[in-house]
């Protein structure tokens, strides 16, 4: 299945496509201005809204580079114009999902779980002096090293910004600004 078939419409699509990774890229680089002010000034809603903003706008990109089977000739389109590897950060959205499907995440930790110890939401550059049972610390923030942990899995913040970043460079030729 093709992308899109004809030249000027292929042209068309490509450029709003680019201009929405720029849009959510800059979604995600406001969002984490705001958590490096707010890390500062301990709100922990700033921080955690900062970061869920990051995730969404993070997956979005995925989804656009990445999209499901139907769409997968779009995917393989822009990430061969953009020079986007196939194994980017940005390919995996676990992380993205333990926050969308948080949900899920809490009901299926209660049905396997007899511990009744439960830690969300941490924001704190130190691991815990009482050495926290990964699996019972749900969402945490370390600010000094900017990683996102769910249950004893991390995630670097810092390199998806990055990323994310260095793609919306690669969209400046394909974009109007």
């Amino acid at each position: 299945m093709n992308f899109v078939d004809n030249g000027s419409q292929k042209a068309l699509a490509e450029m709003v496509f680019t201009g929405e990774i720029v849009l959510q890229s800059k979604i995600a680089e406001l969002a984490a201005k705001r958590l490096s002010v707010s890390k500062d000034n301990l709100d922990q809603i700033e921080v955690w809204s900062s970061i869920q903003s990051i995730l969404v706008a993070a997956g979005n990109v995925s989804k656009i580079l990445w999209p499901q089977k139907a769409y997968e000739a779009r995917g393989e389109r822009l990430r061969e114009l953009l020079k986007v590897d196939d194994s980017n950060i940005l390919s995996d959205r676990k992380f993205r999902n333990h926050f969308e499907h948080y949900d899920e995440r809490i009901e299926d930790w209660f049905k396997k779980q007899s511990s009744a110890v439960y830690s969300d939401l941490a924001v704190d550059p130190f691991k815990s002096i009482w050495g926290n049972v990964p699996t019972n610390q749900h969402r945490a923030y370390g600010p000094l090293t900017h990683t996102l942990t769910f249950r004893g899995e991390s995630f670097d913040l810092a390199a998806v910004l990055k990323e994310l970043k260095e793609i919306r460079i690669k969209c400046s030729d394909f974009v109007l600004t």
